[in-house]
């Protein structure tokens, strides 16, 4: 079982920076996918970025050059760096943990555990 608790989101202006983190329980967590999905009102969620133990990357079309995910296996954390914010990227963000296959990283039905979310609301 792994639990998951997301802080780090809030309110900023467009174009300004977030960073989200997500903190892991148990001592499995370097063997799992770390992800990070978002979900904006009458939205379903969408992928936004995922990344392997090993350094493999994955990020949505519409966020890749703004945002880094990154991890800290040590300390049990997975982290997502915002540049750049755009109004459409407001959303609440939920950390995810999984494994999925390289082909299939951005259907959320393939992770198994889910944190609880957090807000990020970009101004205009």
């Amino acid at each position: 079982q792994v639990q998951l608790v997301e802080s780090g989101g809030g309110l900023v202006q467009a174009g300004g920076s977030l960073r989200l983190s997500c903190a892991a329980s148990g001592r499995t967590f370097s063997s799992y996918v770390m992800g990070w999905f978002r979900q904006a009102p009458g939205k379903e969620r969408e992928f936004v970025s995922c990344n392997w133990s090993g350094g493999s990357t994955y990020y949505a079309d519409s966020v890749k050059g703004r945002f880094t995910i990154s991890r800290d296996n040590a300390k049990n954390t997975v982290y997502l760096h915002m540049n750049s914010l755009k109004p459409e990227d407001t959303a609440v963000y939920y950390c995810t943990a999984g494994r999925p296959h390289p082909s299939k990283v951005a259907r959320a039905s393939d992770y198994d555990y889910w944190g609880q979310g957090t807000q990020v609301t970009v101004s205009s």
